[in-house]
Formats: structure tokens, sequence, C-alpha cells
């Protein structure tokens, strides 16, 4: 196609002398240089003009068709091996500037800056077209080849675009050359897409001629810059310099060795110490101009970087360099100081925004490093990608370097024992795949051969199920496939490392911070390299999974997202408590607690980020919504950013206790002192537990019964570890601990009880506490967690409300009546106290004898339980290790600092289940 490569601008170079020859004649550089070429519209409109373009066109496509028939071999890097006068190694540094750094003529000023700083020796530069023009360059050949006559208006944006920032950053001379340039260039392109408009269609050589003027013009801006400072340079259209084969499958591979020829021709005659080279243009081996295709500049980099055997080829972009996951989603994700090429390779597969995924390749050969800069923070390192870099450390943590998503997919699944062992199955299922050219991105087959599964893009597998359903029909009729499943909506999370396979237990860690985090894996595919392990999931956890997996990994914090349901007295005491550690527990513990939800009876407060807990009461009051439970549940389950979720309810609230269950299936972990759902029915009780042992969801629990003392801890402790328990028997009550310790030396019951209910002790109605109901709960409890099944009607209670007051309507009405019972009291303490002994009011958990029972009982003044003083409460376990000598826990049992306490602690113990350090 020699008419076609006759337009690159550059004079002297082949493609210049080809398109003197040819160049139509509507195109007068010596005019053009003068005047705007806009003016000679009208002279393209004539019927002669047409003629000529028409026959330009028809004579253009009729050579490409013809010299693309016979496509040159590829020459590998091991082939390009000749000797010339090209200078090579370490005395080359190469740099690529993408459209971002050179998208205005400040930043265009800014590179040339770069450049002159770098005291290399030699300095090859390759740079994409200014930002958004390549995108212009490609709607003007769509318009074009639509028929839409807007192509020239937008040609005419693309001209003045260049023409603003050349008069800013150039001058004299150098303003005079580019601008002719410019205008000549516009004028063939001019006629090459009217061209394409009559013949209403386009070959991708066309469009690669056209789109790649965009790297032209700013390759030649930037060298005009750099040499208005005094410094020679030279500029490289690479068109004349990089030759590669097209594959046919939207990518190239270099002729190495063609290549290698003609930049040492190309720099015989230019040996300059700085060229200025274009990025992603390239011609085949006929000459036909053509693309590395989309971030091909990348690519020609590291080719030209190779071909000079360069000490570094450093890629300027707008990061500070390779994140361990991509920010908009971790937050926490940091930048990585070193990745292996296979790091890197495998990252740019899966999507994260590191290279192009071919660039690696022709750097790997000679070990020349890739670095990755940020242009608008030259204070960054960046990121170095080269051979195998140390390890530090030689931990679990420094072999997986980071992790890579890739959404929107569809999971196809072949399953059927007709599958197993008959050769051929898996060929003729990804031959139906890649006759509807459908790209497959993972593939997982078990070894019993059963079933195969693949990944594609979701907007192919509509063509995959159906090729699959035809190519399979008659095995699918005769059931030796049993089906051809399609999931949508999916998710690939990989970790990347390039240790992982010499590290035992990584994919143990990947897959249990999954778990803990909820998340349900459809399909696995590790390679036997292991420079990463890929799972399949629903494209709605993948935000979640990622931030879990990068947080067991310790590249981030463990953020629990918590959502408050009863704001109340131990509500807002754990608040209080959370706001004063908050920060510390960021601090030393890594761990990220964030408040994401309060809500009350008739309020609730949501927020997406965490609520401030300096000002969450005034918020609550001026910000907060009508409650309702079942939204404030689903903001926190649907809130895909934080990988755990915690619900703690500070209620004692039936209704409340009721949805637990439902929290867990959701995989939100419960945390409470609500003493009613472990009280309640014994069925109900028993689904929780059974769903709780069999999922990764927990459930916690220890401020039910002793506040912030450890009962339910100890208690599993003895169990876990083969104890066998006999007999708990305790003071659980500090209200009623408080009553007893107080009632003696003459004090009358009545006064006891109201003194206890003016310090705090009992609830608005001290009957709730009298009546032992309270006691007995927690005595079920225990009686449950230690292997018996008693439902709360079993267990007999001594109630220390007399009958007849039990109907009374209110509790200042109960208090009134009571001291006409003191004289019954009086009595009982007397007895007690004339057989040296002391009342006490206790719950017991026989074991042996698989009951439980509340009552007041008398004991001895030397007995542990008759030691006690104020409120606190005071446990004993009874157990085959602890016959003689019980086991006893004792300490404050009551208030609403020490019940906040234990909750507090059992999200910290969450916290250190999820991966936090302990």
């Amino acid at each position: 196609m020699r008419s076609l490569a006759v337009a690159s601008p550059h004079p002297g170079a082949a493609f210049a002398a080809r398109r003197r020859r040819h160049q139509p004649a509507a195109a007068n550089r010596n005019s053009i240089s003068q005047h705007c070429w806009r003016c000679e519209k009208a002279q393209d409109r004539s019927i002669g003009s047409s003629l000529r373009i028409s026959h330009l066109a028809e004579k253009l496509n009729k050579d490409a068709s013809k010299n693309m028939l016979t496509p040159a071999a590829a020459v590998s890097v091991e082939q390009a091996q000749a000797t010339s006068d090209l200078p090579k190694g370490d005395m080359w540094s190469v740099h690529k500037f993408g459209g971002t750094c050179m998208g205005t003529p400040q930043r265009i000023q800014n590179v040339a800056d770069i450049v002159l700083r770098d005291l290399s020796e030699r300095k090859l530069v390759v740079v994409s077209a200014m930002s958004k023009v390549t995108d212009m360059m490609y709607n003007l050949v769509n318009k074009a080849q639509s028929r839409d006559d807007s192509y020239i208006a937008a040609l005419d944006e693309v001209f003045e675009k260049h023409m603003a920032a050349a008069k800013d950053l150039l001058a004299g001379e150098d303003l005079a050359r580019f601008l002719s340039q410019l205008h000549a260039d516009i004028s063939n392109l001019k006629a090459m897409l009217r061209a394409i408009y009559i013949a209403g269609h386009v070959t991708e050589s066309f469009s690669d001629f056209v789109v790649g003027h965009g790297e032209l013009w700013s390759a030649q801006m930037l060298s005009y810059a750099i040499k208005k400072s005094g410094i020679p340079c030279s500029w490289m259209d690479t068109r004349d310099v990089l030759v590669v084969n097209p594959t046919g499958s939207n990518q190239v591979d270099p002729d190495y060795l063609e290549s290698e020829k003609r930049l040492e021709k190309w720099f015989a005659s230019r040996p300059a110490e700085t060229i200025i080279a274009t990025g992603f243009i390239a011609s085949t081996p006929e000459n036909i101009p053509t693309t590395l295709k989309r971030d091909g500049s990348d690519f020609s980099a590291a080719i030209i970087g190779s071909l000079v055997k360069a000490r570094q080829v450093t890629i300027w972009t707008d990061v500070d360099g390779v994140f361990s996951a991509d920010p908009r989603k971790v937050s926490e994700a940091v930048i990585l100081s070193t990745l292996s090429y296979q790091e890197a390779w495998e990252m740019s597969y899966f999507g994260a925004n590191v290279l192009h995924p071919r660039t690696i390749i022709p750097v790997m050969k000679y070990n020349i490093p890739i670095v990755i800069r940020n242009i608008f923070n030259l204070s960054a390192p960046g990121t170095m990608i080269c051979q195998q870099p140390a390890n530090e450390n030689g931990d679990l943590e420094g072999c997986v370097k980071a992790f890579a998503t890739i959404d929107k997919l569809a999971l196809v699944n072949v399953e059927g024992t007709g599958m197993a062992g008959v050769p051929g199955t898996a060929s003729a299922i990804f031959g139906a795949v890649k006759d509807v050219g459908a790209n497959v991105v993972m593939i997982s087959q078990a070894s019993s051969e059963h079933s195969v599964c693949f990944a594609v893009p979701e907007k192919e597998v509509a063509s995959v199920s159906a090729a699959l359903q035809v190519r399979f029909r008659e095995a699918l009729a005769a059931g030796r496939l049993s089906k051809v499943e399609v999931i949508h909506n999916c998710s690939i999370l990989a970790a990347v490392g390039l240790r992982m396979a010499s590290t035992p237990g990584v994919s143990a860690t990947f897959f249990d911070a999954l778990a803990k985090a909820n998340i349900n894996v459809r399909a696995i595919a590790q390679g036997s390299s292991e420079y990463n392990i890929s799972v399949v999931l629903k494209q709605e956890d993948c935000v979640r999974a990622l931030r879990a997996a990068h947080s067991r990994f310790f590249l981030s914090k463990t953020t629990l997202a918590v959502g408050i349901v009863g704001p109340g007295l131990i509500g807002r005491t754990l608040l209080n408590q959370l706001k004063d550690q908050v920060a510390v527990l960021k601090e030393n513990m890594n761990i990220d607690l964030r408040v994401m939800g309060i809500t009350g009876s008739r309020t609730m407060l949501l927020s997406d980020i965490g609520i401030d807990l300096a000002e969450w009461n005034e918020k609550l009051a001026t910000e907060a919504e009508p409650a309702n439970l079942e939204k404030f549940v689903h903001h926190l389950a649907e809130n895909h950013f934080f990988p755990n979720r915690v619900l703690v309810d500070c209620t004692a609230d039936t209704s409340v206790a009721s949805h637990y269950y439902d929290w867990l299936k959701k995989g939100i972990h419960v945390i409470t002192p609500n003493k009613k759902a472990n009280s309640g029915p014994l069925d109900r009780y028993m689904k929780l537990r059974t769903l709780q042992r069999a999922s990764y969801t927990h459930y916690f629990y220890e401020a039910t019964v002793g506040a912030g003392l450890p009962i339910i801890s100890t208690l599993r402790g003895l169990l876990e570890t083969g104890d066998k328990i006999l007999r708990i028997e305790g003071i659980f009550s500090g209200t009623l601990s408080y009553i007893f310790n107080n009632f003696e030396g003459g004090r009358t019951f009545s006064d006891v009880v109201a003194e206890a209910k003016a310090a705090g002790y009992t609830e608005p109605d001290p009957r709730d506490d009298l009546s032992g109901t309270d006691v007995a709960r927690k005595v079920i409890i225990l009686a449950r967690e230690s292997g018996l099944r008693l439902e709360l009607s079993d267990i007999p209670v001594r109630s220390l409300v007399p009958e007849a007051l039990q109907s009374c309507t209110s509790a200042d009405e109960f208090m009134q009546k009571l001291p006409s019972f003191d004289q019954d009291w009086a009595r009982e303490q007397k007895d007690a106290e004339a057989a040296g002994e002391v009342l006490r009011y206790v719950g017991v958990v026989d074991v042996v004898n698989q009951k439980g029972q509340v009552e007041l009982r008398r004991y001895k003044r030397d007995h542990p339980f008759a030691q006690l003083s104020g409120s606190d409460n005071i446990i004993a376990f009874t157990t085959s290790r602890y016959k003689e000598q019980p086991l006893i826990v004792r300490g404050p049992g009551a208030g609403a600092e020490v019940t906040a306490g234990g909750v507090f602690s059992d999200i910290l113990r969450l916290a250190s289940y999820l991966g936090a350090p302990s």
C-alpha cells in the first residue's frame, strides 16, 4: 500500500518521499503554510476533486488489500543481534509520557524540563498524543465512515487544539515550522477523511493512519520545546523504525531484527543525544502504517528500550506508583516499592492499571527495569518493576503483593458424567467459544472431569451459551451432558505474588479471609506457578471480598462496620467508650471501627462512611430519620465497601432478639447483652447456635450473664479443654447482691430496696429484679451452654415479691406497701444470723441431675458468697478438675460501664477473629 504511506509529515523520511509523489492536488504546501486550510473547503467540494479523491480511495484500498495478503514472519528478540554504530547499553535512559502528561502546553513544558534534568548520556523519550486526542481522531474516522458531515467541524477542533497549544508553547521559527507542518497534515487528513466519507467504509490501515497523527504532533512540539533550551534534539516518526506483524487478534508482534536495522539506519543520519519518538504507531513489513493498539505507547517504550538495551525505562503517569489494590475500592491501598515482571504481568492481565499487558515482554530479555513515576509528584519514588526483588521480611504478608479484580463477567458451567475421560471434550467446548470470538478470562476444571467452568465477559455470554447449546445438542439430549449453565453478574478477585508458591498457608489465609467476610466462592483457578490465585464470586460481593483479603494480609486495617441498636443507658455508654478508644485501636491494633448507624425505637441515624462519635448524640437529635429496623439492617448489609459488618443489640427487647437468626444468615455478626434470645424458646436457641457453628458469622453474648465478667468464656474454656461441669452456683444479680449485702444490722428490707432504687441499682420497677426472672434467664443460658436442654419454665424460681403486692399497678404503689412485709423479712434474717449465716439470692445449675433453680439460700459467714460487698457478683464452677476447690469468678456484675465494657470486649474479640493482631 505505497500510496497510503505517503502521508507521514516527517520531511526526508521514506513516508514523506512517497507522500510528495502521491500528494492530492488540493494540498499545496506553500499556500497552506500561509492560509488556513479551511479556506479550501469549497475546492474539495468540486466534482473534479471528488472524482480524484474517490479514485485515490479506491486505489489505496486495493493496494492495502493486496499488500496485506503476505505478512512477513515475526522475528524474535533473540534474533535481534546485529551490530552497528548505534550505541547501546546503560548510557540510554528511556522515558514514556502518556496523554495526561502531554495534556496542555504547560504540561508539555514540564515534560521538557524533566527530560532536561535527566543527566543520562543519551535519552530516548516516547510520547503519546495530547490528552483526549486519540479519542478525537477515532471519532473523526467514525463520523466520516458514517457519512456524517460533522467530521469537518471535528477536524477543526483537532486543528484548533494543537494550534493553540503550539502558540502557547513555541515562538518564532519553531512555531512557524510546526504550524506549517500542522496545516499540511490537516489538509492531507481532510483528503483522506473525504475519501472515507465517499466510500462509506474504512479499512484498519486507513484508520490507523489517521489516528496516529496525534503522536506525530505531540512529539514535534516536545522536540521544539527542548530545542529552545539550546539542547540538540531530533524527533522520530516510529513508523520509520518499528516494524510489527498484526496477529489478527487486535494485537501485533514486533519484528525486533528489522526494527533494529531500521533504527540503526535512522540513527546514522540523526545521531542526536536526545530523541523524541512517537508512541503507539508503527509499520507493517510492507510499510503500511499501523498501531500497537490501545495504550500501546507503553509497549513502544519497552520495544525501543530493548533495542538500545537501556539502563531503565520510566513510565510517567498521574499516580505515585502501582497500588496494592484499586484505591477507589480500598482506601488503605499502599504504593508498592517493587514488583517482579511476573507480578506486574499478572496484575495487568487482571485489569490493574499498571502497564499495557505486553509491555513487560521486551524488557525482560535484558533485565531492564521499568519504573512507574508520577509527573505531578516528583518527590514520590514510584514503583520499580524488575527481576524478582528481595523479600525483606520473608513473611506471609510479603509474599502477596497485590489484589486485582475484573467485573462484568459471567460464569459458564458445562457439566455431565459423560465428560469424564472422553478425549476432546474441552477442545470442543473452547472451539465453540473461539468460533464466536469470545474471550475466556479464566478456566476451572474438576480433576474428575465431571464439569468445566470458565468466565467470559458478560456481553459475550449469550453468544457463547447459544454456541454451546448447538455444539452439544446431541450430548444434552442423550444425557451425556446434564446442563450448560450460565451464572450472571460475576467478578474475579485475584491475589498476586511471586512467592506464594514457596510460602505455605497463602491459600488458606486467602480463603479464610473470604469465609469470615461471608463471601461465597463460585470457582477457583490457580496455576502450578502460583503467581496468582483467582476466584469467581458475585459482583455485588467483589469490593467487600477485595477489602477483606487486603485487610487479612495486613496490607490495611481490619475494618468493622458497626450498627448500634438501642442508644439507651448501655448503648450510650458503649458509644462513649468507642469514641475514647477508636483512635487508639486504629493506631495500635490496626482496627478501624466505623459506626454506620444508630437506631432507637423512634429515630435512627445512618452514615455511609461512619458517624463522628464526638457528635452522635447531637446528630441523632437533629439529623435523624424515623426508625425502621428493616431499613437500618439493609443499610448495613448492603454496604459492600466494608467486608465485616456487626450489629450490637443493646436493648432488652424480645422482638429485636428474634431477628438474630436472619442477621446471621445475611453474614452480619451479632453481639449483645440482651438475654432474650438465649433464654427464649429452646428450639429457637438451638437453631441460632447451629447456624453459628455452621458458618463464619459470629454471635457473641458474654455480657448476657456477668456483664463485664468472663463467665461465658470461662465456661467454654473448661468445656473445650475436656473438663466436665458438675455444678454452677452463683449470685448473678448485682441488684440483689447489693440488697442482701446491706440487709443486716437491724435495717429493714424495704429501706434497703428503696436505697438500691435511689442509687440506680434496680430497674425503674424493683419488682423486675425481685421477681428473680432475670436470674432465671442467666441460669438457663448457663445450663444450655453446659449442654442441658431446658426451657425457662423448667427453672423453679423463688420470687421475692410478696404475692399480695404482685398486682400493684405501679412501682410507687409497690414501694408504699412493701414496708408491711418487713417483719417477715426481719424474722428470716434473724434466724440466719442466729445460725451464723447470711442470706444470699442464688442461681444454681445442677448438671449432674440436669436441672436448675433460683432460690434464697443461707451460707456460713466464711463462705465466699458471704464475703461480697456492694453489687459484686460471684460464680463458682464445680467441675471434675475443680471438685474440691471450685473455680470462682468474682467482680462487679452490674452497671452500665461494666456491661458496655463487656460488649466492647466482644467487639475486639470479633476483630481478632477477623484478622486483627491480638
